[in-house]
């Protein structure tokens, strides 16, 4: 992508395409496998999700659980755990809001909510919602998940999960990490879900190259910089980071980072060295130029997501719906979630695999 295209940025979102098939994001599922809680973490946690909340049954459903369990944050989490927990059966016909698991899903919105999914536009209220569901479960009637890193700010809950399901008898797991905005009684008003569809394309799509293919630390051992983990992410380095994201400045995003251990879409293995990460994040800008704003920021005791979305010009076409989470972890971890789909694959090709992606 040519560097002189970011000097012309707007920090503005778009809508894109396919989000009425693809909603299948939140209920994904899986068995989730991630770093264990140390002591101290699991103290400060469990501390607040207290017997007086009504909410101490949620902490044996996640790995970690972080921030302020308030009553609204604690019934959300309930039914979010509830659909991921919900045996499909037979699966619904397109529209039946009456199936027992699509009601399950639906239990999670308000009647007036959004939902965006990768690469397409925001869906509003339960009917739109409920539809895109039973699609989903149509091609995907086995799909679980199991929450990882939860952090709770608030109203905002940024909910990570570790995502199961079977394609073309294939079974195939993929993080995901699900951005909600809260009302009062724990419904979902505004709903985002970042996750790697190339993931689910994968076994139906061999023709596919992956963006990252080959990117990995050269001597994995070799940890460059000081010793110790990075300092903690704080409020007043959204602005600046936001301008690393929007100019692609490589340098700014990975020195910020230097000691932290990279997990990101198209990685078999964490990045620990600079020169890796370094390599991935130009990669990442050769077919990518975003555009993007700041979204929602959630703080926990060890763990702060950031939010940042907007829309992504790839060399495979014109401007799609896009986005981007990071997560930073306690001991050095840094986690990036979104879509490479749209960057090694054009409308077209989209809409074919998803007609191989659906059809029996």
């Amino acid at each position: 992508m040519q560097r002189a295209r970011r000097t012309k940025k707007t920090l503005l979102g778009q809508t894109g395409l396919l989000a009425a098939t693809m909603a299948a994001g939140l209920s994904f599922g899986a068995v989730a496998a991630g770093p264990s809680v140390s002591a101290a973490a699991t103290s400060t946690a469990a501390a607040a999700v207290s017997e007086d909340s009504g909410c101490a049954g949620v902490r044996e459903k996640v790995e970690r659980l972080e921030g302020r369990i308030t009553p609204n944050a604690c019934a959300f989490l309930k039914r979010q755990i509830t659909f991921g927990e919900t045996p499909t059966g037979t699966p619904p016909a397109v529209g039946d809001l009456n199936h027992p698991r699509v009601k399950a899903y639906l239990d999670i919105f308000d009647g007036e909510a959004t939902l965006w999914e990768a690469g397409g536009g925001p869906q509003r209220g339960h009917t739109a919602i409920g539809n895109s569901i039973t699609r989903t479960l149509q091609f995907a009637p086995d799909l679980r998940y199991r929450g990882t890193s939860v952090v709770a700010d608030g109203a905002v809950m940024m909910f990570g999960q570790q995502n199961e399901v079977t394609i073309k008898g294939h079974k195939v797991t993929f993080p995901q990490i699900a951005r909600n905005v809260l009302s009062d009684d724990g419904k979902t008003i505004q709903a985002r879900r970042y996750y790697d569809r190339y993931e689910m394309f994968k076994p139906i799509a061999p023709e596919l190259r992956p963006l990252f293919e080959g990117i990995a630390d050269a001597d994995p051992a070799a940890r460059e910089g000081a010793a110790g983990a990075p300092a903690r992410f704080r409020a007043d380095e959204i602005t600046a980071r936001l301008a690393a994201w929007n100019s692609g400045d490589v340098s700014a995003l990975a020195g910020r980072m230097r000691n932290a251990r990279l997990t990101a879409p198209g990685l078999a293995q964490p990045l620990g060295t600079n020169a890796g990460k370094t390599a991935y994040l130009k990669r990442f800008f050769d077919h990518a130029d975003v555009q993007l704003k700041a979204g929602q920021v959630a703080f926990g005791e060890t763990t702060t997501y950031v939010e940042w979305h907007g829309t992504v010009t790839s060399e495979k076409g014109a401007d799609v719906s896009f986005g981007i989470v990071e997560r930073f972890g306690p001991g050095g971890e840094w986690e990036l979630s979104f879509d490479t789909l749209p960057l090694i694959a054009d409308n077209d090709q989209i809409g074919t695999l998803l007609q191989r992606l659906t059809q029996p």
